[in-house]
Order: structure tokens, then sequence, then C-alpha cells
């Protein structure tokens, strides 16, 4: 074998055929002495024949070694010095043995015994390796196997034999010792076949090669084996063969194995709060590394993001998340079989459901590692399954409060037809801060809200709702849109301002929700058909003309609610009857990938069919806009306007006259016996004179006019040119007026002023008979 340090060939030093060799007669005189013998020690024969072998020993009264032994003297050199280190076997000769005497040895001496010599050092080492060899054969823990150039097993080792069971393994092939074997290293050959044919081509060795397979010494269970080979070689350096090395490291590969499948179902499940999507994950790692197939139940009081109680059980209902009972779903292996193992999943006392791992050939016990792994991923999935629950449980709370400050129920009005759609972002995102509200106004007007907030979260959702309630209050203070926009700015300036106040020690600083609001509000009035619109940073709405033309007309655009900057301005818009408004939020036309032009096309052809219900027109403009799970909340509000006609509005021009209020309760007295409201005939006079004498008391010579609006309400409302708004008193008992506000309110509905810019309205409203 070529390239092995120190290796002396298939013959020791002390073999008789290469070993110095003296021979020795009954009384220990010399009487052969070979060439090799003179070669180790320097003597010629003609020195050494016919004296003791013991002159020859370094220490006096050495003797000569007994036959069939062997021992290590100190002998003589001939060019003197501390006596050589000499290996020394002794063998016995006979009659037969005569032909192995010396070449000079004296007539009628006869041999007795044949020193075989040599250096002790080169001894020891042939004795060493020969050990080795010894030891590797029948003692090492190391599989050894020698394959011929056809790669066909010649030797093994009782190591191998041992592993793989015992047999006749001579003539086989490397890859049919085991069954089902494969290399898992990767960027190796498949076969163990083909690594040792580049082995042999090459002469290069591979070395911790990972091998697996089932020995027929455990046929029912998978081992790993880390292999290496080299190439044997004969003297000339021609190949002989290939030598292969194997130990079985299967319990270490295993546990190599499931720590790296632990490590990614750390980085890879729970990247989302949903549970299904949770259990998908689980499933994607978990298997086949770890099981063929798997199961996940919970409890259905987690799934919907309840805590379970502490007595939960096997008994209570769940849900399975995996795999997915819908058609067209992989069927999982039958986890009825013989190798399932259950592990409950549990956190913090509780039980949140069950995972269960599923083989389809496993017959034998679980060990430890593997029980080990189960309960770490299950362990694992349950946290991931809690932390999903939680956000369940804050996700609805903040869905559940941000539905309950968006309007239920629209109004019923005569002056709009209205639909809306309101869509929350996706799970994954949280509710947001977007919504819309539809708010009466006097005179038969309306208004008209939609709104954004930044963020979203339960801040986002409360500071949605302070200002939806602070817009109603707004508008029901008959506020133009502009001056309305401008109260709104004050107030989201003031909670910012108060957000970043200094706190003490420990409190909880707010999320900073409600910063960069958007807004657009609209006040539309059907006796005149126009519709007055302001907006803060808010998308522009569309118009759709009853001919179906559909326009995004350029209004002012302040900016966004506590920016501060530009003060707002509001736009008059003429709306047709039967015309199309819609007011969205940029949920609806922006998110990631969407391009805004081309969904605002998308959206201009939708409503283009503007004759469909509006109920049917919303679930269009959702379908073509929002296919699927949205990114960020989205509001749409459609309005289809009305008009007013001449059978529902009166009104009337009054001079400056004191005669002015007998007119003005003749005329309406009139028109209502006209409309058949017989019955509010003297309350309407009552209201009527007291709103007229006081208009052409404090109008300063400007006309004044009397308008009556028979809608769902009777409104009266008295236009002039004033602008002190009268407020309610009681009157004193000597006082001689005061008491006709007093009037007014204790006869009406409900009463109020509104501010034009001619002016100001003083209207007041009353039931209509049933």
């Amino acid at each position: 074998m070529n390239g092995t340090a120190g290796y002396e060939g298939p013959h020791g030093p002390l073999d008789v055929s290469r070993a110095a060799v003296a021979v020795l007669d009954g009384e220990g005189r010399i009487v052969g002495w070979s060439p090799a013998a003179a070669d180790l020690l320097g003597y010629a024969p003609s020195e050494v024949l016919g004296r003791g072998f013991d002159a020859l020993a370094a220490d006096p009264g050495a003797l000569p070694p007994t036959p069939g032994t062997r021992t290590v003297l100190r002998l003589r050199h001939r060019d003197g010095g501390p006596g050589r280190r000499t290996a020394v076997a002794v063998h016995p000769l006979t009659s037969a043995d005569e032909g192995r005497r010396g070449p000079a040895a004296p007539a009628g001496r006869q041999p007795a015994r044949l020193l075989a010599m040599a250096d002790a050092d080169a001894a020891d080492h042939w004795d060493a390796l020969q050990s080795m060899l010894h030891g590797l054969a029948t003692q090492s823990p190391i599989g050894l196997a020698i394959y011929d150039t056809d790669l066909r097993v010649v030797w093994t080792n009782a190591a191998l034999r041992k592993e793989m069971g015992p047999a006749d393994y001579a003539g086989i092939g490397p890859d049919d010792m085991v069954t089902d074997g494969a290399v898992v290293s990767p960027g190796m050959p498949g076969t163990l076949e083909e690594v040792m044919a580049r082995v042999l081509a090459t002469g290069s060795p591979v070395t911790d090669l990972h091998y697996k397979g089932r020995p027929p010494s455990a046929p029912d269970r998978d081992h790993v084996w880390s292999c290496s080979y080299y190439r044997l070689e004969g003297s000339a350096g021609a190949p002989l063969g290939v030598c292969e090395e194997t130990f079985d490291i299967t319990d270490r590969y295993l546990a190599q194995q499931r720590l790296d499948l632990l490590v990614r179902a750390a980085r890879r499940v729970g990247t989302t709060l949903d549970m299904g999507r949770t259990a998908h994950e689980f499933a994607n790692v978990t298997t086949p590394e770890f099981a063929d197939a798997v199961t996940v139940d919970v409890l259905e009081a987690v799934l919907r993001g309840e805590r379970p109680r502490p007595d939960a059980g096997a008994d209570d209902a769940s849900v399975r998340l995996w795999p997915p009972e819908h058609p067209g779903a992989p069927a999982p292996a039958d986890p009825r079989g013989p190798g399932t193992l259950t592990v409950p999943l549990r956190t913090e006392g509780a039980d949140l459901g069950r995972v269960t791992f599923a083989w389809e050939q496993r017959t034998g016990p679980f060990d430890a590692g593997e029980l080990a792994v189960a309960g770490e991923l299950a362990a694992r999935l349950a946290v991931c399954v809690d932390n999903a629950r939680r956000y369940t449980r804050e996700h609805a709370a903040a869905l559940l409060l941000q539905r309950s400050l968006l309007p239920r129920l629209l109004p019923q009005l005569s002056a709009v037809e209205l639909a809306y759609r309101y869509l929350p972002a996706d799970i994954g995102a949280g509710v947001g801060g977007d919504w819309f509200d539809v708010i009466p106004l006097s005179g038969a007007r309306v208004g008209l809200v939609v709104g954004d907030v930044v963020g979203h979260g339960l801040s986002a959702a409360a500071t949605m709702g302070r200002l939806r309630t602070s817009v109603r209050v707004l508008a029901r203070m008959d506020l133009a849109p502009d001056e309305l926009l401008t109260r709104l700015d004050d107030l989201v300036t003031q909670d910012a301002e108060e957000r970043a106040a200094p706190r003490t020690a420990g409190e909880e600083l707010p999320d900073a929700g409600g910063f960069g609001v958007t807004c657009l509000y609209a006040a539309y009035d059907p006796v005149s058909g126009t519709c007055t619109t302001a907006r803060a940073g808010h998308p522009l709405p569309a118009v759709v003309h009853p001919d179906g033309t559909v326009t995004f007309p350029e209004l002012p655009s302040g900016p966004p609610l506590g920016l501060g900057g530009l003060p707002f301005e509001s736009a008059e818009l003429t709306l047709p009857p039967g015309s199309l408004l819609a007011l969205f939020t940029n949920g609806l036309v922006q998110g990631r990938g969407r391009d805004l032009d081309e969904q605002l096309g998308v959206l201009g052809a939708v409503l283009g069919r503007h004759d469909r219900p509006l109920d049917d027109l919303c679930d269009d403009v959702v379908e073509a806009l929002l296919p699927g799970p949205a990114e960020d909340d989205a509001a749409l509000l459609l309005v289809r306007t009305r008009v007013l006609g001449g059978r529902q509005v009166a009104s009337w021009d009054l001079d400056d006259d004191p005669r002015a209020a007998g007119r003005a309760r003749a005329a309406a007295a009139a028109q209502l016996r006209e409309w058949g409201l017989d019955e509010l005939v003297f309350t309407t006079e009552l209201v009527v004179s007291e709103l007229v004498t006081n208009a052409v008391r404090y109008a300063s010579g400007a006309p004044v006019r009397l308008r009556l609006i028979r809608d769902q309400t009777l409104i009266c409302e008295v236009f002039d040119s004033g602008h002190t708004s009268p407020h309610l008193r009681r009157a004193a008992g000597d006082d001689e007026g005061g008491r006709g506000l007093f009037i007014v309110a204790q006869t009406t509905q409900q009463w109020g002023t509104r501010y034009t810019g001619a002016g100001k309205v003083i209207w007041a409203e009353q039931a209509l008979p049933r």
C-alpha cells in the first residue's frame, strides 16, 4: 500500500526471510552469521564464529535467550559505544533444520538455535502497526470495508458486521447494504457508488459524507452514518480499490436536525396574527421533516378571541385550523394510524387546543428526543395562537368601538337618496379611522361628511369618534362648510397640543392618533339644488350628472386637519335633480400596487351606470375596486339628489312695513289650507307673526322674506339682513315684550338661527298631522 509511512511490506523485521540471523550451537557459541547480521552489528563472520554469543552482550552476564522466546538485548556494535537495542527472536533447530546452518560452521558442531535479530525500534514500529491493524479489524468502533476496483466488497471489519448485522457482504455494492439508502449531504451525488467511483477515478478523498438508510439490524428505523472514502493504491501507485470508514451519527444528526427544526419554527411560525395562517405555517415547517402529517385544532372560544376557561378540556367544542376543511384541499395522512402523537396547546395554565402529529409507517415507541421536540413545537404554536387570540380580541373590541361610532341607520330624507359601504381593513392591519355621516340640517338641507384619521387601532377609532361627534355638533350650529372645517382644525390642533404637554412620572403617553386627519363636508340644499363643499386634504368627490357624465370637480383643497397652514374655502356646485354624488376615503382608490388615476377611471366607469339602485351600485364599486382583502379602511357614501318642487315650497317677499306681519299671517294661512294643513294654521300664524315682527323691527329697512317648506315637517323660515341672533329669555311680569320667542319655542318642535352671506334666517319646525 503506497503512501503508508514506515510500512515494511507483508513481512516484519524479525521474519527470518529478511532478519539478521545468527546460529548458535548447544553451548551458545556462534556457528552461523548472515550478511544481514554483519550489517546490523558490523562484525564479519570471521570475527564472531566460534565465540560465545554472550560476548556480544553489552550487559555483563547476559545469556542468550532460550528457544521460543523474543526479547530485546543490548548488543555491542563493532565501532564501540553503548550497546545497541536489538530485538531478538529465538527459534529452535532440529535435524530438519540442517539446511539453516551458517555458511562457515565448524565441523562437528551441531546448531541448536537460530536467532533472528533486528533493530528494536523497527520491530516495535512493526508490532504497533500490526496491533493497530488487528484492532481496526476486531475492536475499532468505526466500520471498515474494502471495495475492489469494481466497487464490490472484499473485506469488512467486526464493527461493520455488528452495525449492519451478521451476514456475508462479500461481492455486494455499497448501496446494497441498507434499504431506502440515500446521500443526504447537499451537493453530493445521490448514491454511494457514484461517490466511490469519483474517489477511485480522481484519488481525492471524501470525508464526513452523511448517508441515510435502514440497516438489516434495524429495518424499521432510519439511521444516519458519517462516511469517508479514500483510494487504496499498490506499490506502483495503481488503484487497488476504495476503503470505506463509517460511523453511526444517528443521535447526533437527529439532535442537530431537531435543533434546526426548532430554529425554523421560531422564525417561520407566527409571522402574522391570523390563526389560520399560523397553522398553515406550522404545518409547512413540521412536515415532512418531523411528521408525515399534522392537524391543529383550537377551541371555539379561542377562535373568537376569548380566554379559555381553566377547566376547558377535550369535551369543549373545537375548530380545525389545519388541514383546511374545504373542497379541493389536499387530503392529509390518516391521523388514526399507529404512529400518532397528540400534544396539548397550553399557555398560562389554560388549554387552547391540541396538535396531532401523524406518521404513515411508524410503529415503534417515541424516544425522549422526539417527545421533547414535539413539546417544544407545540409550545411555540401555543404562544403564536395565544398572540393571535389576544389580537383577535383587541381587534374585535376596536371594531366594535368603531362600528358603534359610525351611523347604524341613515336618516330617511326627502332631499336625497342614500346608500353606503364601510369596509374595515384586513385583520392584519387593524381597524382604522375612516368615517362618514349624514346630518339633517335646518331648511330640509342635509350635511354629508367623509373623513379619515391616519393610523390604525383603538387610538385611531377613538379619535374618529371624537371628530365625528364634533362635526355633528358644529353642523347643527348651521355653520358654513369652510367655517366648520376651521373650527374642527382648531379642535384637532388643541388635541395635539394636549398630547405634547409634559406628563407626570409614570403617566402613559397616548398614541398620537389624529394628526393629518382628512375631511370633506358638504351641505346640500334641496330647494335651490346647490351643494356647498369644503375639504381638508381629502380626495375629490365624484359627480354623476343625469346624462351619465362623470366628473371630479376641482374644489379648493385646504391642508389636512391639525397641520395648520392655508385657510379653508367653500365652493358651490349646482346639482340637477337625479344627480349622483359619490364621497369616499382614499382606502377605496389607493394602495400598494394600485395606480390612483387608473382606479379613479374604474370608479367613474362603474358610477356611469347611475340608473341602477344605489345599493347595487355600491356593491359594484366595491367589487371593482376592492376584490380582495383591504390594506386600509374604505368608506363610500352615494347620494342621489332630489329637488323640492313648487307644491312643497312657498315664499313671499315682504316690505319693511308694520303691516307686513298681518299680510304674512294671511298668506301663510291660505297656503296651509291649500296644502290641507288646516290643523297647523293657528300655530303657524303665531310663529309667522312673531318672526316677521322681529325681522321688520331689526331689518334696518331691508326687505324681509317668508318661506314655508312642507317636508317631513312644516318649516317656517324668515330671512332678513340683520346679523344679530335673537335669544330666548323668560320675561318678567311687568315686561311689555320678550315673550315672542318663548311662545315660538313652546309651540314648535325646534327653532334656530343660521347665517347667510346677506344676513340670517330664523326658522321653526312643526310636526305634520298624522
